[in-house]
């Protein structure tokens, strides 16, 4: 006769499930938001954004003024009582007389070349300034820096006589190197790539010394890289600041080839006197080359700010 042997209390007593938990996920750190507006409410928002329209149609006012003005005839232009609207309607003819009395297009190439000659130069030897200022000790670092931060308040006016008597001395007068050369200095450009470059993590510099690398191979390999951003901004302002120069061209050059688009449209005269029409057309093809350019590079100007500490960050 077998013997049953009597269940324990564990097999009999009724089993509970407990519920599963699922496991907590870390939790990731809160973001700080900054309001870029006057405060955090909805009302100081609106009136933020309102604020800054107004102010942008203030400042595109005189564009669109002048954009209205190249539309019309000259009769039109000159009169004051259909100043919106013309009375004879819209033309495109005050650009036709420009374009026809000008050479447009020989003064355009020769902006586009002496300006892109002018931003690639200014940009190199300002960064390579800019580095020599921030990354190496010399004798007299500090002196020729101080000279530098003195040269920013210099205007560019007080230096075209001895600008002229130099390109003169050199024989380069009524050429491009005349034109191109003395605007390549550039103070302020040197002192903004200088303040750059301190701001970069000097780890990155040390890492490439244990690998050999010398100054022109961080400048060159790893600083540069790290500097697009703010190096398209200066390019981008430098580009601005030549192209629309007019004193030292008109001052270096007398060879109707050579001159630049500010140059040759005051060259473009009426022997009516001013032609409103004329001129405001003249000044919007002036500026529409550069507005090309900073739509297609603002996005480099805003991160170059971004990234550099101006924006408040």
């Amino acid at each position: 006769m077998t013997s049953t042997e009597a269940p324990s209390r564990a097999e009999t007593a009724p089993q509970v499930r407990r519920p599963v938990t699922p496991p907590r996920r870390p939790r990731r750190p809160e973001r700080s938001q900054t309001n870029l507006t006057l405060g955090a409410n909805r009302t100081a928002r609106v009136l933020a954004l309102a604020v800054l329209g107004v102010a942008a149609l203030v400042w595109l006012l005189p564009m669109a003024w002048a954009l209205l003005t190249a539309l019309k005839s000259e009769q039109d232009a000159s009169d004051p009582l259909n100043w919106l609207w013309p009375k004879h309607g819209f033309t495109l003819d005050g650009f036709r007389t420009v374009w026809e009395r000008g050479d447009l297009p020989l003064w355009m190439l020769n902006s586009l070349l002496i300006s892109a000659a002018v931003t690639v130069i200014t940009v190199l030897v300002s960064a390579m300034a800019g580095y020599a200022f921030s990354r190496t000790v010399f004798a007299g670092r500090r002196w020729l820096f101080v000279l530098t931060i003195a040269a920013v308040l210099v205007p560019p006016q007080i230096l075209i006589v001895p600008w002229f008597q130099q390109m003169l001395t050199l024989h380069l007068l009524d050429t491009y190197a005349a034109v191109i050369l003395p605007q390549t200095v550039a103070p302020v450009m040197v002192f903004i790539l200088k303040k750059h470059f301190d701001s970069l993590p000097k780890e990155l510099e040390e890492a490439a010394r244990i690998d050999g690398a010398g100054h022109w191979r961080i400048f060159w390999s790893v600083l540069l890289p790290l500097s697009r951003p703010m190096l398209a901004a200066v390019a981008i302002f430098v580009f601005i600041g030549a192209w629309n120069n007019f004193l030292w061209p008109f001052v270096s050059t007398s060879d109707p080839s050579l001159m630049t688009l500010p140059v040759g449209i005051t060259s473009v005269k009426d022997a009516y006197g001013i032609q409103y029409a004329q001129a405001m057309a003249s000044a919007v093809l002036a500026a529409l080359p550069l507005v090309v350019v900073f739509v297609l590079f603002q996005r480099h100007i805003v991160k170059s700010v971004a990234t550099t500490g101006l924006g408040g960050q």
